[in-house]
């Protein structure tokens, strides 16, 4: 039933391959999404029977999240689960083989699956004596490790439930009872509370996903060690994907799967870093409800918001290591800081030196080594490529060149659904920097010239249109061995052409696509109401690109949105120590003293925010420990212990909450009028500004362009931080009695999702 893990076989030829597409397969022009906010929707009922018993098939098409993606490339057997089930003859997805009496492969094609189902199945596994690993039940020795279970010791030994679900693979582990049997679980050892982990990384779609167990039950020991229940799915970790809806649809049937075949729990709460904490907010946000609680580790607010200063880096590094790199400024790498915002700092053998002096080589100037490096070229080199170039995959080679071909790879394409696709069938992107001044506030710091500034607005230009774009030359993984390729800036990708006075072109973000981003729930605009620890490491010094200030745009999102941010506790340590089971705890005393007090009025005592040392002890705790200059207040003590970065627009004018993807502009005598230069007088310069942005500027006081109204029938508080006082903070408006809901049967959710009917709404 389950391979060997330690005995993973390679695989090879057109096994590891998806070797074709549905007939028809086309690349077609579709509108964005303008339906409302899924917060107001009422999901469709779902008629698949729960729960999927032992040896059945889930669902293979979603509830509502629309249309399935090809290819779609099956990793069951990566998973040690074996191939999946045929579901074609007509050469679509991978192959599948028949297989002998021994159960191994032979080379006799019997078929394809291109949904890669597998059937649900149960296994037991044991955790060895003096190790934090578990192994199969039937290998035990009088080597089971013993806990403590409801005052009792009892065998460390869990069950382990795996199948698929929406074609992603799903696990469910639980302690295993005295009774416990294949056919039906025995609860006995369960506390009554669900972990749903979620897990991170930067995916594009188009993969089924591998799931680890090993690594998930050494995550989650401790907790499963202490009776929670834990479960997982590969549609709920963003190295495969970043469709909200598909991870809402996918999660909601995992759950129920959970509530069918074992019990409801008295609370289910969230885990996971990077985009696995980011999913925790939009689905808190998306779906009330779905989850009752938040552990988020390193999270961001969101992905679409995190790309519009993430794909600043490129340009930026450019610029200074090749446009100005005569301005011995940007040889003190913390000066670049005072334009990207992101951490830098200068040392004497900084990571990928030789690719940095190879790449100037290329260039056609002296190879000198780098004096430093930044969050922006050691953290989102390679994701910026992944994140937005349609000819691109780093799984390139799990796809026939025909199919690989055919298919566009980039986070748009991924959601085209959301963000939708111009005529000749590239899918729309919300990244733009028209009016984007860089480097605003080091001018008003005095921390670089008038000229420098002028220069930088100049020369930086922008990242062209996807239907421009040419292949990756950063990532040497398709088999190229021409170094002359090289490029260490993606600089073929951008627009750096000037003429005369003229600025090299910026980019234009598709106004449709900004506003499906934020209709769609994609992007997280601070409505939550679940309690949360927001729990991370201090890694800014290590140019990480898991920041601290995320945590702060965040929570600057909240009280935008609700006026409070009580039920949000940010948590940094130092990165020597792991505060993860202490948040659990922590969380799970939160809700007790939330369920007793459910029905009294009384005020909770809730969590707070803290930073803790190298050894888990409490540097500080309380109210206005992370105030900042990010909410215009004093550094509090966490803040001083462990500084935040910012953003390259924040450095450009835009507050912490980071929801501009398009800014409203001004004209250029406005913004001097207004202020906008702060103590430097650019009357003088009035010209040359216009020049570089015949358009006007970012007016930042305003919405961004495409941000709708009344999304959640209440107001947005849209208040730019510079002008709001601790007065603004607490007096933000609430809304009215929310109106009713908006109610979607099954076929007018279908409508909503689909294209042809999107102009409708």
């Amino acid at each position: 039933m389950f391979l060997p893990e330690g005995n993973k076989r390679t695989l090879e030829a057109d096994e590891e391959r998806v070797v074709g597409l549905p007939k028809g397969f086309v690349r077609e022009a579709s509108l964005a999404y303008r339906g409302p906010h899924p917060a107001t929707i009422n999901r469709p009922q779902d008629h698949f029977s729960f729960p999927i018993e032992v040896g059945e098939i889930g669902p293979v098409d979603p509830l509502f999240a629309g249309e399935h993606q090809y290819p779609f490339l099956c990793q069951t057997e990566e998973s040690y689960l074996g191939q999946p089930l045929v579901d074609n003859r007509e050469g679509v997805g991978i192959p599948i083989y028949a297989v002998d009496e021994l159960g191994a492969k032979t080379t006799k094609r019997i078929g394809y699956s291109k949904d890669c189902s597998l059937p649900t199945r149960i296994q037991y596994r044991y955790n060895r004596k003096g190790s934090e690993k578990f192994y199969p039940l039937e290998q035990a020795n009088q080597d089971i490790n013993q806990i403590e279970v409801n005052g009792k010791l009892r065998d460390f030994v869990v069950r382990i439930e795996t199948g698929t679900i929406n074609r992603f693979i799903y696990v469910i582990i639980t302690l295993r009872g005295d009774d416990d049997i294949i056919e039906k679980a025995d609860l006995t050892n369960w506390n009554r509370v669900l972990v749903y982990q979620f897990n991170g990384g930067i995916g594009v779609g188009f993969n089924q996903g591998e799931i680890k167990v090993r690594r998930l039950l050494r995550h989650r020991y401790e907790q499963l060690a202490k009776g929670y229940a834990v479960v997982y799915s590969t549609g709920n970790e963003t190295d495969n994907h970043y469709n909200i809806w598909l991870q809402e649809d996918t999660a909601l049937r995992v759950k129920k799967q959970f509530e069918h075949a074992y019990a409801k729990p008295d609370y289910t709460v969230g885990i996971g870093g990077s985009g696995g904490g980011l999913q925790q907010y939009l689905l808190a946000q998306n779906r009330p409800g779905l989850l009752d609680a938040a552990i988020p580790q390193y999270s961001y607010p969101d992905m679409v918001t995190q790309t519009t200063y993430a794909l600043d880096c490129d340009p930026l590094e450019y610029y200074f290591d090749i446009t100005d790199s005569q301005n011995s400024l940007w040889d003190r790498w913390e000066n670049r800081s005072k334009i990207e915002g992101l951490s830098a700092k200068s040392m004497d053998d900084p990571p990928f030196a030789f690719a940095y002096r190879l790449a100037k080589l290329l260039q056609g100037r002296w190879p000198s080594a780098p004096t430093g490096s930044s969050e922006c070229s050691q953290a989102w080199r390679g994701p910026a490529q992944i994140v937005q170039n349609p000819h691109f995959s780093v799984k390139l080679f799990r796809y026939k060149k025909p199919v690989y071909r055919k298919t566009h790879w980039s986070h748009w394409e991924d959601v085209k659904s959301v963000y939708g696709a111009s005529d000749d069938g590239f899918a729309r992107s919300t990244w733009d920097n028209v009016g984007v001044q860089y480097g605003l506030s080091a001018l008003k710091d005095n921390q670089i010239s008038i000229a420098s500034f002028l220069d930088i607005n100049k020369k930086i230009g922008g990242w062209r249109r996807p239907q421009q774009m040419r292949k990756a030359r950063f990532w040497f993984i398709d088999g190229r061995t021409d170094m002359l390729d090289f490029s260490l800036w993606s600089q073929h990708n951008l627009n750096l052409r000037q003429k005369g006075e003229a600025p090299a072109l910026r980019t234009q973000g598709d106004v449709a696509a900004i506003e499906a981003a934020y209709r769609s729930g994609m992007v997280f605009l601070g409505k939550i109401d679940i309690p949360v620890i927001d729990i991370r490491h201090y890694l800014d010094g290590q140019l990480d690109m898991h920041h601290s200030f995320a945590s702060l745009a965040t929570r600057q999102r909240i009280i935008g949105f609700d006026g409070d941010a009580s039920d949000h506790a940010i948590w940094v340590a130092h990165k020597d120590y792991d505060v993860t089971a202490r948040a659990f705890d922590a969380m799970h005393q939160w809700m007790k003293r939330r369920a007793a007090n459910a029905d009294s009025g009384l005020a909770i005592d809730d969590v707070e925010d803290t930073c803790f040392d190298a050894k888990g002890g409490v540097i500080a705790s309380g109210d206005g420990v992370w105030d900042g200059q990010w909410n215009h207040k004093t550094n509090g003590a966490c803040s001083k212990r462990y500084p935040p970065f910012k953003t390259s627009r924040q450095v450009a004018g835009e507050d912490v909450k980071g929801l501009v993807l398009k800014c409203e502009l001004q004209s250029v005598e406005l913004a001097i009028s207004n202020g906008v230069y702060g103590p430097v007088d650019m009357h003088a310069y009035k010209r040359q500004v216009e020049v570089l942005f015949p358009d006007g500027v970012c007016d930042y006081s305003k919405p961004g362009v495409g941000f709708p109204r009344g999304l959640f029938n209440k107001p947005i508080l849209w208040v730019h931080n510079a002008d709001m006082n601790d007065a603004d903070m607490n007096r933000a408006e609430k809304a009215n009695a929310a109106k009713e809901k908006v109610v979607a049967d099954e076929s007018t959710m279908a409508m909503i999702r689909r294209d042809e009917k999107l102009s409708e709404n």
